[in-house]
């Protein structure tokens, strides 16, 4: 009976050694699902990323609730790459590697992304990500939840051109110095130069993740303006939004006179920082916390109660905002995918997510592209109001589809709008 017991264990014991030498195989050989969630919980770019883990442990709560995937349980493995670069890459491959993740969900800075983007590739990993971008990119590996250029940063500054927008004939293009600032601001750039703005009229400057003193940069800005009607597209990142807001009040200068229209500073943003002296300066996003339908004020409903329950920092004043949003679009639509494929085998997920849909809380349902892994996105530009709400000033009637390669780059043409296999 005892040398019985002792074969079974033996024999037991090589089963789970084999799933564990097959990626991606230990996920569905166990009792649970690993999934990995990959946002910075301290550093420049805790402001922005925490409540991405959040909003995603959230998602895993309620998808478990309602009996997991596969008949399943989802099982978060939470890191924190800790706003440090190469760390992303260190981190993702622990998740893919040791962890054994059959699915990421993570990383804001494209910085971030391009560390951690040769990881999955080589391990055939997944990697949902849900901040908008500049583009100029498509990996088989990577779904897009967030807004390409002519989802976001086109509409915008299209907008800032037009009347109703203010006219504008100058710009002053203002980011953090990495990579999405300023691939976005060669798109925009390019765009600039064919609706007939000189390079004259286009004052371009980048300041370090982090930086705080804005002083100097906002007395510039001031003075470019006095050239012409001027308005700011800022790219600024993370936490260096509140001193440049701040700087922007101190400095007296209200969105009448030059409007500052911002793509990474939402309402989560906007809380540590007065925003009366702000109201009228605009944002560009996917999704606004202030939009009115069904699907909405029951995802907000839902979000407040889970932030209360877990004593989340700030639960007495819930926010949601766009990559909040990406973020749910994108663990909901893995779901479907796994349960479609029946497997969370990458590559069968992976042509499984092709035109996925999803009834999303910006009032649309929203659809995986058949091809590029980039969402067709509706488009909203929202004003600041005193409470640090948007009040919306412009949308599009649906939907786009995503534009990865920009039609502006003329190294672009002619690329292919889908993945290829590398």
């Amino acid at each position: 009976m005892k040398r019985r017991s002792f074969v079974k264990g033996i024999a037991a014991g090589a089963i789970v050694t084999a799933a564990s030498l097959i990626p991606g195989q230990y996920a569905l050989a166990a009792d649970t699902i690993k999934v990995g969630v990959l946002h910075s919980l301290s550093g420049t770019m805790a402001i922005s990323e925490t409540v991405l883990k959040d909003v995603t442990l959230m998602a895993i709560d309620e998808i478990n609730a309602k009996g997991g995937v596969l008949g399943k349980k989802l099982e978060p493995v939470v890191v924190d790459p800790a706003s440090n670069w190469p760390l992303f890459a260190e981190k993702a491959r622990q998740l893919l590697s040791k962890d054994k993740v059959a699915v990421v969900f993570g990383c804001w800075t494209s910085v971030s992304r391009k560390s951690v983007l040769p990881v999955f590739e080589e391990l055939n990993g997944l990697l949902f990500y849900p901040v908008q971008y500049e583009g100029e990119e498509l990996s088989k590996n990577v779904f897009y939840t967030g807004a390409a250029p002519n989802q976001q940063a086109i509409p915008a500054v299209e907008y800032l051109l037009s009347k109703e927008g203010g006219g504008a004939k100058r710009f002053v293009l203002l980011g953090t110095d990495y990579v999405y600032p300023r691939t976005t601001n060669k798109i925009l750039r390019a765009f600039l130069h064919s609706k007939g703005i000189q390079d004259s009229d286009i004052l371009e400057k980048y300041t370090p993740f982090g930086h705080s003193d804005y002083q100097t940069i906002v007395a510039e800005i001031k003075k470019f303006a006095e050239g012409g009607k001027t308005a700011v597209v800022s790219t600024i990142n993370g936490d260096s939004n509140v001193p440049f807001y701040k700087e922007l009040g101190n400095a007296g200068l209200k969105a009448t006179d030059i409007p500052v229209v911002a793509f990474s500073v939402g309402e989560e943003e906007l809380r540590g920082v007065d925003t009366k002296p702000l109201v009228g300066h605009l944002a560009a996003w996917n999704y606004f916390m202030s939009l009115k339908n069904p699907v909405n004020t029951a995802w907000k409903k839902e979000w407040a109660a889970y932030a209360k329950k877990k004593k989340l920092p700030n639960a007495d004043k819930p926010l949601t905002n766009d990559p909040m949003e990406a973020a749910w679009i994108g663990i909901h639509m893995w779901k479907q995918a796994v349960e479609k494929a029946k497997t969370t085998d990458v590559d069968k997920v992976i042509a499984a997510m092709a035109g996925q849909t999803f009834k999303a809380p910006d009032g649309f349902t929203v659809e995986m592209d058949p091809k590029n892994h980039h969402l067709h996105k509706p488009v909203f530009i929202g004003e600041v109001k005193a409470d640090g709400q948007f009040n919306v000033v412009w949308k599009t009637k649906g939907p786009i589809k995503a534009q990865p390669w920009s039609p502006y780059i003329p190294e672009d043409k002619g690329k292919k709008d889908e993945p290829v296999n590398k």
